[in-house]
């Protein structure tokens, strides 16, 4: 007995392309013959005619149907998806509330595979990236020299979008290729130079194919942690490159981890941990108003549109936040309250780093140090300077670092 027909999975999600009911395997075709409930969005449902199964248009937000869907259980449900269901589509969604072993899944080639064989390009070296209802600044983190980056869009208005930006950091050669309708008679592609874009009438279901071409004058954000000062907007609250860096380190981010940053600022520390992997997450508690829409435009900026801001006052800004990973006290070092209130909310074997300059914060890690353990450390930059006509190293305020992992406490 295979997945397909075992009776124990009732839901099967199969995908469809452009190429409608005709482009589906035997098997997905009789699979969605045989529906007593087809689920889908009205251009899906539009590609299967006539049949005698119930039919349900996806609802907004499409989340509202799955209890309808759990109340099938044990009936033969079929939902049709674009492409690959478990490939940024709906198979994750409702695999969060129908068990996996429920699930039978017949996917169709995905844009992506559709799109790389167009081109010739081996899809395991592209960046497979969504702008579908995502801000696309989330691209930038994938914009190097040489990079190839698949783009599912938003709409036909994305890609001239794009382009733009793609100008505003440096990378005007960049070649665009707009892929619009894969897989029907519809298909039609199309290209030209980020710095000359010129595409118009772009079919509302289109791929965006980026070859990244830096221009003289290119700005793409390194991979490594400690980018320059100059990459933020800063009114001076931030942690500098050299110090930024090795907080980063301490911190040392996970994929999938969530960092509190206290006393947000620029919003550097945070948005470094972003960068680090794109399942990363971060919350930047901030009281002034002024810092934390400077920190929301930098992290757009830099490709983390994805920085959640909490406005308010630590510690009872806390207050409902999710438990964090990892901790990080800037702003906030020097208040005993926030960083008890902090230490309480870290998840055991999350990590806390805190950074002081003046000599009372300095005080106050070196009791933490006393209670916790962990690392105290210091550190000083110096940097060339002018002195009259010769030069000389000028120092920076040294910074104590104190970073510690909380206990995990075992029965």
């Amino acid at each position: 007995m295979t997945a397909l027909n075992h009776p124990g999975r009732w839901l099967s999600i199969v995908g469809i392309g452009e190429d409608g009911f005709a482009g589906l395997s035997p098997a997905a075709r009789a699979v969605v013959e045989a529906a007593e409930l087809l689920v889908g969005g009205a251009r899906h449902l539009a590609m299967v005619a006539g049949g005698a199964a119930e039919r349900l248009t996806w609802p907004s937000p499409l989340t509202d149907a799955v209890p309808l869907l759990q109340a099938r259980r044990g009936r033969r449900v079929v939902v049709l998806a674009s492409g690959d269901p478990f490939l940024w589509g709906v198979g994750a969604t409702l695999a969060r509330h129908v068990p996996a072993d429920e699930i039978a899944c017949l996917p169709a080639p995905s844009a992506f595979a559709l799109a790389a064989g167009r081109l010739g390009w081996a899809e395991q070296d592209c960046a497979l990236v969504s702008l579908h209802g995502r801000p696309f600044e989330a691209i930038v983190p994938h914009v190097q020299p040489g990079a190839r980056i698949l783009a599912l869009t938003w709409d036909g208005s994305t890609a001239a979008k794009v382009a733009e930006h793609l100008v505003a950091m440096g990378f005007g050669p960049s070649r665009l290729t707009v892929l619009e309708a894969l897989g029907g008679p519809r298909e039609a592609i199309r290209g030209a130079r980020a710095d000359a874009f010129d595409l118009g009438g772009i079919d509302p279901l289109n791929l965006l194919a980026i070859e990244a071409v830096a221009g003289p004058d290119a700005r793409p954000v390194p991979l490594a942690s400690g980018l320059p000062d100059a990459m933020f907007e800063h009114d001076g609250q931030l942690t500098k490159r050299e110090i930024r860096a090795v907080t980063l380190s301490s911190l040392a981010p996970l994929k999938g981890e969530l960092l509190w940053d206290v006393g947000l600022g620029a919003g550097s520390i945070a948005i470094e941990w972003l960068l680090r992997d794109a399942a990363n997450r971060a919350v930047g508690i901030e009281e002034r108003p002024d810092r934390a829409a400077r920190a929301a435009r930098n992290a757009a900026a830099l490709g983390v549109p994805r920085l959640a801001l909490v406005q308010g006052r630590a510690p009872a800004a806390f207050a409902g936040l999710e438990p964090p990973d990892a901790v990080f006290l800037g702003g906030g070092a020097g208040d005993a309250g926030v960083f008890e209130a902090a230490w309480a909310a870290l998840k055991p074997g999350g990590r806390l780093v805190a950074n002081a300059v003046s000599l009372e914060t300095e005080a106050l890690l070196a009791q933490w140090y006393a209670r916790h353990g962990g690392e105290l450390i210091r550190l000083s930059v110096e940097r060339i300077a002018a002195i009259g006509g010769m030069h000389g190293w000028k120092p920076a305020m040294p910074v104590t670092q104190w970073s510690a992992v909380k206990p995990v406490r075992t029965p």
